[in-house]
């Protein structure tokens, strides 16, 4: 109660940004896992109103900004296939391949249809029995449970025109990635909240005690998100390390077991390239061997498909918080959301996108 007390309070972001300011002595770099708490941070200007030795870095957290080059051209390839209909999430229609985007395939006259489940292309793999069905399943853990249950349905009813292009990744193993980096500057971490409500965060303790740095599990409202920075500050000032909850509202340690039980079920870890980033072992789910006849990268030869990234782009370097999006030559210039050179600038988690969207000055 007393959360949705203060979120009723115009003034209650006033007063934790003050009490931000009275317990910060030393500048401190802490970066935001989640692309949707980067969009909070811009849109509301949280970053405005902290002091100016406390430094938000924008993080990996937008699944559609990390998916790999190489399988978005794997998924335009695929849905130009005259017998395909090909289902997604809405935010990768526009991000762009080497040469198009799926929205151009669709305008070309290729069946691509725009879902918010995974379930509905399951059931129109049943309706639809002569053609192919392929579903993106991109996505963090939070959509995992959702695309493993897609797959684990279409193996129980017997569909053998559906499968799903995966371009699952993890947080855990990307955070790993950034801290053991020579170039690393986090000092702490607001984890993402949605990711933590189905896993929890027991994954995390191991992380703040190897690398010494205090990981606070944050929601996404304002009000959220100043609290975790609070609570982040005040464990970096006081020389400490620990995993707090700070969205205790909606997540527990252990998180969701039987969505933990159903993924664990139906995928495996397996390597996953970043796309800007390259690969990271062990930070993506691939199917289990016992439910790989429903990978459409198999199903459609396509497993070896290997794609170089554009040098203009410089997501990559966004995506593990070495640049601010308005550093770029190519922000607003040559990469708008009508004409992006990156999945930054056109995904509504990209750090681009936000900073384009709210920070540009009409």
């Amino acid at each position: 109660m007393k959360f949705l007390d203060e979120y009723r309070d115009p003034d209650a972001a006033k007063r934790y940004s003050e009490l931000i300011r009275s317990i910060t002595t030393k500048s401190w770099n802490i970066m935001e896992v989640c692309g949707g708490q980067t969009h909070a941070i811009v849109k509301f200007g949280l970053d405005e109103l902290l002091p100016e030795s406390i430094r938000l870095i924008h993080g990996p957290g937008c699944p559609v900004c990390v998916t790999s080059l190489e399988l978005i051209d794997k998924s335009i390839e695929i849905a130009s296939n005259p017998n395909v209909i090909f289902c997604s999430f809405g935010d990768m229609l526009r991000v762009p391949g080497s040469k198009k985007d799926l929205l151009q395939v669709k305008s070309e006259g290729g069946d691509v249809r725009m879902m918010y489940s995974p379930l509905d292309a399951v059931k129109i793999a049943k309706e639809n029995p002569h053609n192919e069905v392929v579903f993106f399943a991109v996505g963090f853990e939070t959509t995992a449970p959702a695309n493993a249950m897609a797959v684990y349905q279409a193996k129980e009813l017997g569909i053998k025109n559906f499968s799903i292009l995966v371009s699952h990744v993890l947080v855990p193993p990307a955070m790993e990635a950034i801290l053991s980096s020579e170039n690393c500057m986090v000092q702490g971490f607001l984890a993402a909240g949605h990711v933590c409500a189905v896993m929890g965060y027991n994954e995390y303790f191991p992380i703040a005690e190897k690398y010494k740095v205090p990981i606070v599990v944050t929601g996404f409202e304002p009000l959220d998100i100043l609290q975790g920075i609070y609570m982040t500050v005040k464990q970096l000032e006081e020389g400490r390390h620990e995993v707090e909850n700070q969205y205790a509202r909606v997540v527990d340690k252990e998180g969701n077991l039987p969505a933990q039980n159903l993924v664990s079920r139906v995928f495996k870890v397996g390597t996953r390239k970043w796309r800007g980033i390259g690969e990271i072992p062990d930070s993506g789910l691939v199917l289990q061997d016992n439910f790989r006849e429903f990978d459409a990268s198999l199903k459609f030869g396509l497993a070896e498909l290997v794609v170089d990234e554009p040098k203009e782009c410089i997501s990559g370097i966004i995506l593990q918080g070495l640049k601010k999006p308005n550093e770029c030559q190519a922000f607003g210039k040559l990469c708008t959301p009508e004409h992006p050179l990156g999945a930054t600038m056109v995904s509504s988690e990209g750090a681009c996108a936000a900073y384009y969207r709210y920070r540009i000055k009409p």
